[in-house]
């Protein structure tokens, strides 16, 4: 292929370029025909070797699971190992809120947790405490 271009290597997209524009039009749409000709080819054959692999990788399992007496079925209801629990994320609980604000007949609530929201930092930079927007306590 290097021949075609001139080439000692088809590295650099820029040097395909500039010798491809040497060509005639009807030489490139030929070269262009037969290089997709061999791609379809190459990827027809990785299609096949890895349908070959799978179909290898399945019969390995099946005598694997012959070997110890297991079924698919047995595989669908393993449990986790306690590593494998471990990592599972736990959702955070609820947590009441703190602090209540009304403005425009919008009720916003805020646990007094994370980053202050806007409406909550609004108000106290507007010179309010934050005493003044606490729930009272049912204690």
């Amino acid at each position: 292929m290097s021949k075609v271009f001139g080439l000692d290597s088809l590295k650099g997209k820029v040097k395909i370029k500039k010798e491809a524009k040497k060509l005639p039009v009807g030489d490139l749409e030929k070269f262009i025909s037969v290089l997709n000709e061999v791609l379809s080819e190459k990827k027809e054959k990785i299609k096949l070797e890895t349908e070959k692999k799978r179909i290898k990788d399945i019969a390995k399992i099946k005598s694997l699971l012959d070997e110890s007496g297991l079924t698919p079925e047995d595989l669908k209801g393993a449990k986790r190992s306690k590593k494998a629990t471990a990592v599972k994320k736990k959702t955070a609980k609820p947590v009441p809120a703190k602090y209540r604000l009304v403005d425009n007949g919008v009720e916003y609530l805020w646990s007094g947790r994370g980053r202050t929201p806007k409406k909550f930092q609004e108000y106290f930079d507007g010179g309010n405490s934050r005493e003044s927007c606490e729930i009272a306590s049912s204690n």
